[in-house]
C-alpha cells in the first residue's frame, strides 16, 4: 500500500528540490540558518519534504479517513512550524519555556507551534476511524491526538544534527509503509531528502520535522494496535518530557551503537 506514496512522495520533493534551487537569491535568504559547525544551510528542505509527502499521503490507496488524517496533521503541523521557523525567537525554549512566556501574557512563536500542533493532532485523530463510541472514543481520539502531536515535537528535538531526525522518521516508518501510505510517504521524502541534508546544505526546521513528525504519528495511531500504540505513547510523552532535562546530542554521542548510527553517512567530525 505504501510503495505507490513513497514514490510519488520521493519524486515530488526531489522535484520540488530541484526548483526550491532555482529561486532567486532574495527568496532564499530567509530560510538561511547557520548549523551546528557554524555554516550556512537553508530550511527550504522542510516545506519540500513536507509537500511530497503530502504528494504521497494523497496518491496513496487505502481508508480515506486515514488519508484526510494525515493531510491534516501533516499540513497544519508544517505551517505552525515554518511560522515558527520564519518567525521565531530564543528567548523561550521548551515547553516550560514557552508556557512561562504565557502567563506573562507573551505569545511566543514556539507557543503557537505548541498550541497548533496539538490542535493539529487532535483534528486528526478525531477524523480516524473508530469501533468505539462515547467516552471510549473520546479517549480514543485525545491518545491518538497525543500521540501525534507528541511525535512531531519528538521528531523536532532529534532535528540537531544532520540526517538524525530523517533516520528516525525513516526506521519508524518503514515497517509501517507496507500497509500505510502515509508511512510510506514519509519514507519517500525522507530518503529524497537525506543527500541534502546528510551533506549539510540543507535541514528539515520545524516546518519539515513537525509535518513529517505528524504523519508518522498519523500512521502510528492508525496503524498499530491499541496494546503497543499505548506502549508507544508513553514512550513519546516520556522522552519529551526527558527533554526536558536531558540533552538528547550528548546521550547519542555517550552510547556508541546511538553515535555510530548517528554518524553515518555524515561527514566525519
Amino acid at each position: 500500500m505504501g510503495i505507490l506514496s513513497a514514490v510519488v512522495a520521493a519524486a515530488a520533493t526531489a522535484g520540488l528540490e530541484r526548483a526550491a534551487e532555482k529561486l532567486p537569491k532574495e527568496s532564499r535568504e530567509p530560510f538561511e540558518r547557520t548549523n551546528h559547525r557554524g555554516e550556512s544551510v537553508t530550511l527550504l528542505e522542510g516545506p519540500v519534504a513536507v509537500l511530497g509527502a503530502l504528494a504521497g499521503v494523497a496518491a496513496s490507496r487505502g481508508n480515506g479517513k486515514v488519508k484526510a488524517a494525515a493531510l491534516v496533521a501533516g499540513a497544519v503541523s508544517g505551517a505552525v512550524g515554518a511560522y515558527d521557523d520564519l518567525r521565531g525567537t530564543t528567548q523561550a525554549k521548551g515547553f516550560r519555556g514557552h508556557l512561562s512566556a504565557l502567563k506573562r501574557g507573551e505569545v511566543t512563536s514556539g507557543a503557537v507551534k505548541i498550541l497548533g500542533v496539538g490542535a493539529a493532532g487532535l483534528a486528526a485523530a478525531a477524523l480516524l476511524p473508530r469501533k468505539s463510541r462515547g467516552v471510549k472514543a473520546f479517549a480514543g481520539v485525545v491518545a491518538d491526538g497525543a500521540l501525534i502531536a507528541g511525535t512531531a515535537n519528538l521528531t523536532n528535538l532529534l532535528d540537531l544534527r544532520p540526517g538524525r531526525a530523517l533516520k528516525a522518521v525513516t526506521a519508524i516508518n518503514a515497517p509501517l509503509a507496507v500497509v500505510s501510505g502515509p508511512a510510506g510517504a514519509v519514507v519517500g521524502a525522507a530518503g529524497a531528502s537525506a543527500p541534502s541534508d546528510l551533506g549539510e546544505r540543507s535541514m528539515l526546521g520545524d516546518c519539515g520535522a513537525n509535518g513529517l513528525g505528524a504523519i508518522t504519528g498519523t500512521a502510528l495511531a492508525a496503524s498499530l494496535p491499541r496494546p503497543l500504540k499505548t506502549l508507544v505513547l508513553a514512550a513519546v510523552v516520556g522522552l519529551n518530557l526527558a527533554s526536558e532535562k536531558v540533552s538528547f546530542t550528548k546521550v547519542i554521542a555517550d552510547t556508541p551503537v546511538l553515535d555510530k548510527i548517528d554518524q553515518w553517512g555524515r561527514r566525519p567530525r
